[in-house]
């Protein structure tokens, strides 16, 4: 499937500039368990905007690449992966999706052997940029809300709309095993807020939202309240 690997609707590249950034991207960035991504899709639902899981496209690739025993620490092993990968990245309703040979990935997403291995992969300057050209792409056709780790630093530097979700580390562990997963957070901080490719980081004019002391519904009128206000203006 190399003619149609990584594909949204075309194959052309897109082209991101802050004049062409319309209609609005909404960057939602933080750590593994923040909340980040619960906030991102009922944000999206509350706002009529599709919802970008962009740690997702990563772990699809993951597992992916595992699945065809290539070490992900392997960075030449899995650049070589990538020109026919068979994903394909569309949506269903409000929400994107991965496709491998015609079914959405979902449960291989959140593999232990995904989880452990996620941060290599997304460390490689080569996946990165592959799927940071896809994760535009959806926005020249929509309003996006979009959850990751470099969103308002690296895919959509020039959007008004950022916001940098966290919590405790403490709260952030009980979350994920309440998920049934158990990799390490600050392992898992660590690795992604050291790579040399597009560390997580809180951009400089992104909003804090801590969510240790709050609730979902609570995180999500606040920032859809900032979201209207700036629509507005």
């Amino acid at each position: 499937m190399a003619a149609g690997a990584f594909l949204l609707d075309s194959d052309k590249k897109t082209r991101y500039t802050a004049v062409s950034m319309n209609p609005p991207a909404i960057a939602i960035d933080g750590p593994a368990a923040s909340g980040k991504s619960t906030v991102a899709k009922l944000i999206a639902k509350e706002l009529g905007f599709t919802f970008i899981n962009t740690g997702a496209m990563y772990r699809a690739v993951t597992w992916y690449t595992l699945q065809k025993g290539v070490n992900p620490a392997d960075t030449a092993a899995v650049e070589a992966l990538l020109p026919g990968i068979p994903l394909s990245f569309g949506k269903e309703g409000a929400n994107s999706t991965v496709v491998y040979e015609g079914r959405v990935l979902t449960t291989e997403l959140t593999e232990k052997s995904t989880n452990d291995n996620v941060s290599a992969i997304a460390s490689i300057p080569a996946v990165r940029a592959l799927l940071v050209e896809k994760q535009r792409e959806y926005n020249t056709r929509e309003a996006v809300v979009m959850e990751g780790r470099d969103i308002g630093t690296v895919v959509f530097p020039d959007t008004k709309f950022k916001y940098f979700v966290t919590a405790s580390e403490e709260v952030r562990a009980a979350r994920r095993a309440a998920e049934g997963i158990t990799d390490s957070i600050a392992e898992r901080d660590r690795k992604d807020s050291q790579r040399a490719c597009a560390p997580l980081k809180k951009a400089d004019d992104a909003m804090l939202v801590d969510t240790s002391d709050m609730t979902i519904d609570q995180v999500v009128a606040f920032i859809a309240a900032d979201i209207r206000a700036k629509l507005a203006c």
